[in-house]
């Protein structure tokens, strides 16, 4: 194979943006088919094979791998068909609503391995969050003990509530802003630190927009080293903030408005409270900012990543099979919200997916719950 041959499933914003912007120039990447259930959108379209039915396109024979763009219920089906079928799968965040389906999703791959699998996971990309990963992860902070994550610059206005019938509804969309923004950011988060072993989270429900799903989260993580954090995020706040503290054992990170701010103190903390004669004890520290390159691409290097693990079998920048995680942490919270008590990760998934059932029938009303 030469060049990759890909269909795209979902002519909406995304799959729309990734046709004119991360396709261009990737030089291995064929786009040769199109599938909407929207036939003016298709007629954009008129240089490449046009599907209304995505099982059509599957057996055209025409593409190698798919780009499933559509609203979030449908990835599951949509990806299990083409895993099936032996096509190459890239997909949009989440990769699912709930943790179930992710599962589900999932064991689609098992035993067709050599097929390449992706998430749209894009800030993976970005030099800044892989320059704090490899500070965090290479020790130069020592044992993490607390993170504190502002991201209310998500600002979303009602005209975009409204561009949609499926957005930020509970049957449309799944959730608010944990299922549609924050994927990126609790993909990070536990890209860099690993997901938490606990949550108490409060969600707010059509606090700033007329909608039925949450638009403002306050959630507090534990993870098995007794680190704690708390992540904070809205789409009803401007100007907002991307605000990432980490204090660990060997001094502070600060990461805002694209600097990395390292206090580094001269000794362990926990060694100088232990040994230090001073009952108001103060320390020296360094205080420099972090250089880092690159600033990823986005979008564009995902997929010019994914078409290089097809030809060339690198390695994916954002493997599919760790999307369930930002799915599991999106769940725990509006859980935990829901039922007023902390929830242990692993998630129970059948829970959740109950729990996620009751919301869609109107049988449980999140604003009132």
């Amino acid at each position: 194979m030469e060049a990759v041959r890909i269909g795209v499933v979902g002519l909406g914003n995304m799959g729309t943006g990734h046709i004119r912007e991360s396709f261009p120039g990737i030089s291995r990447l064929q786009l040769t088919a199109v599938c909407d259930d929207d036939a003016a959108r298709l007629a954009k379209y008129p240089d490449v094979a046009a599907f209304v039915s995505f099982e059509e396109m599957i057996a055209s024979g025409l593409i190698d791998a798919v780009l499933i763009a559509t609203p979030h219920y449908s990835h599951v089906d949509l990806g299990v068909t083409a895993l099936e079928a032996g096509l190459h799968v890239l997909v949009e965040k989440p990769i699912a609503v709930h943790k179930e389906d992710a599962e589900k999703l999932l064991a689609a791959h098992v035993g067709r391995e050599h097929l390449k699998f992706a998430a749209m996971f894009n800030q993976r990309t970005d030099g800044l969050y892989r320059k704090v990963r490899e500070l965090v992860r290479g020790g130069d902070l020592g044992e993490i003990r607390r993170t504190n994550w502002i991201i209310t610059n998500w600002f979303r206005s009602a005209a975009y509530y409204g561009s949609g019938g499926w957005r930020a509804t509970w049957g449309g969309e799944g959730g608010g802003v944990l299922l549609n923004q924050c994927p990126h950011n609790l993909d990070l988060y536990q890209w860099i630190f690993g997901p938490p072993t606990a949550i108490r989270a409060f969600c707010q429900f059509g606090k700033f927009h007329e909608i039925e799903v949450e638009d403002a989260v306050t959630a507090y993580f534990e993870h098995a080293n007794g680190a704690t954090g708390v992540f904070v995020t809205s789409t009803g706040e401007f100007p907002g903030t991307n605000r990432l503290e980490i204090a660990g054992d060997r001094g502070k990170l600060v990461v805002e408005d694209g600097k990395i701010t390292f206090i580094r103190t001269t000794q362990g903390v926990q060694e100088f409270s232990d040994t230090t004669a001073s009952s108001f004890p103060s320390m020296d520290t360094w205080r420099c900012e972090i250089p880092y390159t690159g600033g990823g691409h986005q979008h564009k290097k995902i997929v010019e990543n994914f078409v290089a693990a097809i030809l060339d079998g690198d390695d994916l920048l954002a493997p599919a099979s760790e999307g369930i995680h930002s799915v599991e942490m999106a769940n725990a919270m509006i859980y935990s919200s829901l039922r007023g008590e902390t929830v242990h990760l692993p998630l129970d998934g059948a829970a959740y997916t109950g729990l996620l059932d009751q919301l869609v029938s109107g049988e449980l009303d999140a604003k009132t719950a």
